[in-house]
C-alpha cells in the first residue's frame, strides 16, 4: 500500500534521489520539421506537455514561450517557439479529441500558447484538479513527484536562458523530464483510483503564533 502526504515536505525533497527522463530528446528546429513531429505525435493516445519560457528579471515582464515539450512515454520533442512560433499542425495536436494532453498548471501554458496563435485546446488533464479528490493539497510538480515516487525532480535548470543559440544536455534532461514526468503521474493517480490501495497522511497546517 502507497502512502501519500496531504502536504510534502519541502526539505525532505532534497535528501531524495534525483530522477531523470532516460529516453530519447528530439530538439526541433524548424517549422517543417515541427509540421512531421506534430503528425507523429497524433497517432498518440496520451501526451506530456509543458513549457518553458526565458525568465525576464524586470518587474511585470514577461518573454513569450520559447520552448514546448511534448513527451510519450519512450520519447520527448522539444519545439523551439522563440524560432519558428506555432505551427498548424501543433495546433491541430492540441485541438485534437482523439490525443489527450497531460499537464500541470496547463491553463497558464495554454493561456501563454495562445498568445503566439489563437486555439481552443480540448481534451486535456489538468493535473492539479485531477489528483485533489486523493486529498492532497501541494501542487507543484516537484511535491508531486516526491509524493507519489519518492525521487526528486531537479530545478537547476528553471531560470536558465531557454532562447540561447544552442540548448545544453542539462537543460534539454530538465525540460523532457518536465514533461514526461506529467505522464508517469497521470498513470500512477489513474491507477490508485481504480485499487484504492493507498492511505493518506493528513499533514496538519503549521500553528501561527499569535500577536
Amino acid at each position: 500500500m502507497k502512502t501519500l502526504y496531504s502536504k510534502f515536505d519541502k526539505k525532505a525533497i532534497q535528501a531524495l534521489p534525483v530522477v531523470q527522463f532516460k529516453g530519447r530528446i528530439v530538439v526541433i528546429q524548424t517549422a517543417g520539421e515541427a509540421e512531421r513531429a506534430a503528425s507523429y505525435l497524433m497517432q498518440f493516445p496520451r501526451l506530456g506537455i509543458d513549457t518553458e519560457t526565458r525568465p525576464n528579471f524586470k518587474p511585470g515582464g514577461m518573454n513569450p514561450v520559447a520552448l514546448l515539450q511534448v513527451s510519450t512515454p519512450e520519447a520527448c520533442f522539444l519545439f523551439r517557439l522563440n524560432r519558428f512560433g506555432l505551427t498548424e499542425g501543433l495546433v491541430r495536436l492540441f485541438t485534437s479529441q482523439q490525443v489527450q494532453k497531460v499537464g500541470l498548471s496547463l491553463h497558464d501554458d495554454w493561456a501563454q500558447l495562445r498568445k503566439r496563435m489563437e486555439f481552443q485546446p480540448v481534451n486535456f488533464i489538468e493535473l492539479q484538479d485531477y489528483v485533489k479528490p486523493l486529498g492532497i493539497a501541494d501542487m507543484s510538480l516537484q511535491k508531486l513527484y516526491a509524493n507519489f515516487f519518492g525521487e526528486k525532480i531537479s530545478k537547476t535548470q528553471r531560470l536558465t536562458n531557454w532562447e540561447a543559440d544552442v540548448l545544453t544536455e542539462a537543460q534539454k534532461r530538465y525540460a523532457a523530464t518536465d514533461a514526461w514526468s506529467c505522464l508517469r503521474l497521470y498513470d500512477i493517480i489513474t491507477e490508485l483510483y481504480t485499487t484504492h490501495d493507498y492511505r493518506l497522511v493528513v499533514v496538519p497546517e503549521p500553528e501561527t503564533s499569535k500577536s
